[in-house]
């Protein structure tokens, strides 16, 4: 398998530019994914190192070999799209095998190749069956197959699981990280879905309006964000920020009836009248310390193992609390939420880490 490396890789239509010099070291045999909100060109990038996209700027090497200018059929990758692309009239075996069919290898050689991913992808009683036949999940693991079956250098694949029920999605989220520890090979997918980020990455890549804003691994993010858009954008539920103005060394929530703390050890000097913004994820608050917040609950989500309660104090917005299982909540019930200032993240007026 290759490494994939991205230097100030650029894509312009016209006067308007959607990749904005992006630079990335995929090591070989890595699972990076690809995350950020709609727009923000991480289908783009996956299509320039596919070879469907034209490269504006920058230079794109799998290997050791420069691609800027290879046809996507040399580049020795593979691509899964959202949509199945299944040929309908063909069986799932047929599907499987057509690429190898095209390029002239011989019928015994296809058989033993489409049978070796079908095992891999426990497709083995589904051979003669057609795509009408098949389930989503079923179909988009032969659509898999299909890649596999090229044995390429690395695995592209672009939002996979979006047509898929929760279910489903959850199912073939195990099927494709056991897919990655059986052929240890290269891939790069691509999701706005972050938990699926989180549960499958080797190494996520953030992405905003065409540029990255950190790469790390999942825990890595979840724990030290270099940015208030980085901390919301990874955790689900997403991370609590509360306004704060440093006075006398103490962090005051001006919205919270004069409710302070004293911040976080950190290296960077608080003075007197910054205006900051303190983060904190809902499961902060299961834990005693010195914050409290006096809440008024909106909304209870009872999961189960776990309780969420929407909870508004004044006319601040609305915090979401992880109460470890409680089930005695009820709208318009008065929540203590206490928590450790030393879990807190704090931030600039304009969003960088303050650490």
């Amino acid at each position: 398998m290759s490494g994939v490396t991205l230097k100030d890789i650029r894509k312009s239509y016209g006067a308007f530019e959607v990749i904005k010099g992006v630079d990335l070291d995929i090591r070989s045999k890595e699972f990076v994914v690809f995350v950020g909100p709609s727009g923000c060109g991480k289908s783009t990038l996956l299509r320039m190192i596919a070879g469907l996209e034209e490269i504006t700027g920058g230079e794109l090497k799998i290997g050791d070999t420069v691609m800027n200018d290879v046809d996507a059929s040399r580049r020795g990758i593979a691509m899964v799209f959202q949509s199945y692309a299944l040929y309908p009239h063909m069986t799932v075996e047929e599907n499987m095998g057509f690429a190898l069919k095209y390029a002239g290898v011989k019928k015994d050689e296809i058989k033993r190749q489409v049978g070796e991913a079908a095992r891999i992808l426990e497709l083995d009683k589904l051979m003669d069956r057609r795509p009408k036949d098949l389930s989503g999940g079923q179909r988009q693991r032969v659509a898999i197959g299909r890649a596999i079956v090229r044995h390429p250098d690395v695995f592209l694949f672009d939002e996979p699981l979006s047509n898929l029920d929760a279910e489903l999605r959850v199912q073939m989220r195990i099927e494709i990280a056991r897919l990655h520890s059986e052929l240890q090979s290269t891939i790069i997918y691509v999701t706005h879905d972050q938990v699926e980020a989180m549960t499958l990455a080797d190494k996520i890549v953030v992405l905003r309006d065409g540029r990255i804003e950190q790469v790390g691994t999942p825990l890595d993010l979840y724990d030290d964000p270099d940015n208030i858009f980085v901390a919301g954008f990874i955790g689900s539920p997403r991370m609590n920020f509360l306004p704060a103005i440093v006075q006398n060394g103490r962090l005051v929530f001006d919205e919270h009836d004069g409710q302070s703390v004293a911040p976080p050890p950190l290296a960077t000097k608080l003075s007197d009248g910054m205006e900051v913004t303190v983060g904190l994820r809902p499961e902060h608050f299961t834990k005693e310390g010195e914050g409290v917040l006096e809440l008024t609950v909106e909304i209870v989500e009872n999961l189960g193992g776990e309780t969420y309660a929407y909870a508004r104090q004044g006319q601040s917005g609305v915090l979401t609390i992880a109460t470890g299982g409680a089930r005695n909540l009820h709208k318009g019930d008065t929540l203590r939420a206490t928590y450790d200032p030393g879990d807190a993240l704090l931030f600039s007026r304009d969003g960088a880490r303050l650490r």
